[in-house]
C-alpha cells in the first residue's frame, strides 16, 4: 500500500477508536503517534486555561485552591494520555506569566515542566513533605517527573506533592535554580536528581526508598531513615562544583550508602578522599552488604588505579565490578585539603599496593570498558585477577 493511503487509513480511524489505541500505550510511544498526521497530532491539543496567581504563600489560599481543584479534574481518571496546559497570570506583576506543562500517561505518571517569562534567576529550597492524614487530590499520581522548577513555581510544586500520597517514583530534571531539596514521604520508592546545576544539599527521608540515582556535581547529601535504599547512583561527572569538601563532609555521605547492595560512583571521589589519607579499610564502617560495584571516570592513572584498590578492602562481599572509562568525562583534578585524615598513602608503589589489598573472595564476575591497555589499565587488571581469587569471568568491552 503507498504511504500516502497508509495515512488516508490512519486518519479515518474514529476518533474514539484513536483515544483507545493511545489509551493502550506507554506516554512516550504514545506522545510519538503525533507525528503520524495531523489528525493523530489533534489528539494531543492540550486543554488549555488561563488562572490568576499569587506566589505569596500568606495570601495565595484562593488562587492556590483553583489550580489544585483544576489539577485534580485533569488526574481524576488515567483512561487515556492527555496534556493540560496552565497559563498563570502573576498578580502584582504586569506581562508576567508562569506557563505549567503537564502530561498524563496511563501508567498513573504526571509530567510537569514549567516555564516563565521575564524570568529573574533566583535560588530555590524545595521542601516536598506527603501528608498522609490529608485528602488526596491526585491520589493516582505514581510517577512524578518536574523539570525546570523555579523560585516562582515552587509553592505549586509542594502542593503537587503534598496530594501525591501514593507516589513511588520522583524524578526532578534540569532544576537549574534549585539550591537544595529536602523530601520526606511514606511512599517513595524511586529518587533521581540530574542536572541541577546549582543544588549544594540533599536531604531525604524515605523508609520505602530503594533507588537513589543522583548526577550533577558533588552535593552534601544526607539520607536519613532510607532503611530499604537497595541501589544508588552518584554520578559526579560535574565534579566538586562550586563547593568546598573536606573528608568530614563526605565521609558521611558513604557511611549513610554503607548497607545498599548496588552502587555506581565516580572514580575521582576516591581518589580524593584517598589523596587525603583516607583508608577505607580502616574506616568504622565497611560495605558488608555491597554485592555489584560500578565505578566509572575518565582515565584510569596510578591514584585512581591504588585508590580503587584501597576502597575494595571495605567490600567484603562483592561479586560484580564494572569499571567504565568515559573519555568525554571531564578530568577533575585532585584538590588541597584543609586537613588530611591519615598521612596520604597514594605515594606506595605497586607491589606494596598488591600486598595490601584483601583477597576478593567473593568477587565472580569483572567488567572492564573502554579499557586501551594503558600501563595503569594493565597493572589493574593483573591486581583484580591475583586478588579475585573465585573469578569466574573478566570480560573487556
Amino acid at each position: 500500500m503507498e504511504e500516502g493511503k497508509l495515512d488516508d487509513l490512519i486518519s479515518s480511524l474514529p476518533f474514539e477508536i484513536q483515544k483507545r489505541v493511545v489509551s493502550l500505550l506507554p506516554l512516550k510511544e504514545a506522545v510519538r503517534t503525533s507525528t503520524l498526521s495531523t489528525f493523530w497530532r489533534s489528539l494531543w491539543f492540550p486543554i488549555q486555561l488561563s488562572l490568576d496567581f499569587d506566589p505569596n504563600p500568606l495570601t495565595n489560599e484562593g488562587s492556590g485552591q483553583e489550580i489544585e481543584q483544576v489539577m485534580g479534574m485533569f488526574l481524576r481518571s488515567y483512561a487515556c494520555a492527555e496534556k493540560l496546559e496552565l497559563n498563570l497570570k502573576v498578580l502584582g506583576h504586569i506581562n508576567k506569566e508562569l506557563v505549567v506543562k503537564a502530561t498524563k500517561g496511563v501508567e498513573q505518571e504526571l509530567h510537569v515542566q514549567f516555564f516563565e517569562t521575564q524570568n529573574v534567576a533566583a535560588k530555590t529550597c524545595l521542601c516536598l513533605h506527603s501528608n498522609p492524614a490529608q485528602k488526596s487530590s491526585f491520589f493516582g499520581v505514581k510517577l512524578l517527573h518536574l523539570r525546570s522548577v523555579t523560585h516562582l513555581s515552587k509553592p505549586l510544586v509542594s502542593m503537587l506533592l503534598s496530594n501525591c500520597n501514593v507516589l513511588e517514583s520522583l524524578r526532578l530534571h534540569k532544576c537549574r535554580e534549585l539550591e537544595s531539596l529536602e523530601v520526606e514521604t511514606e511512599s517513595l520508592q524511586s529518587l533521581v536528581v540530574e542536572d541541577c546545576s546549582d543544588i549544594s544539599a540533599i536531604v531525604v527521608s524515605a523508609p520505602n526508598l530503594i533507588s537513589f540515582e543522583y548526577h550533577g556535581a558533588l552535593a552534601q547529601i544526607e539520607m536519613k531513615n532510607t532503611v530499604s535504599l537497595v541501589d544508588v547512583v552518584l554520578d559526579l561527572r560535574d565534579g566538586p562544583g562550586s563547593n568546598e569538601f573536606d573528608c568530614e563532609d563526605v565521609l558521611p555521605i558513604l557511611a549513610s550508602l554503607k548497607d545498599v547492595e548496588v552502587l555506581t560512583i565516580s572514580g575521582w571521589l576516591l581518589e580524593w578522599l584517598c589523596s587525603a589519607g583516607v583508608i577505607f579499610g580502616r574506616l568504622e564502617f565497611k560495605f558488608n552488604k555491597l554485592k555489584e560495584l560500578s565505578c566509572i571516570d575518565s582515565v584510569i592513572s596510578k591514584d585512581k588505579r591504588d585508590s580503587l584498590a584501597c576502597f575494595l578492602n571495605s567490600c567484603p562481599s562483592l561479586m560484580k565490578l564494572s569499571v567504565e572509562i568515559e573519555s568525554k568525562l571531564n578530568f577533575i583534578p585532585s584538590p588541597c585539603f584543609h586537613q588530611y585524615w591519615h598521612e596520604p598513602h597514594l605515594w606506595m608503589d605497586f607491589t606494596t599496593v598488591k600486598t595490601n589489598t584483601s583477597n576478593l573472595e567473593q568477587l565472580k564476575s569483572v567488567d572492564l570498558v573502554g579499557f586501551v591497555g594503558k600501563e595503569d589499565e594493565l597493572l589493574l587488571m593483573d591486581l583484580l585477577l591475583e586478588k579475585a581469587i573465585n573469578l569466574n569471568s573478566l570480560t573487556l568491552v
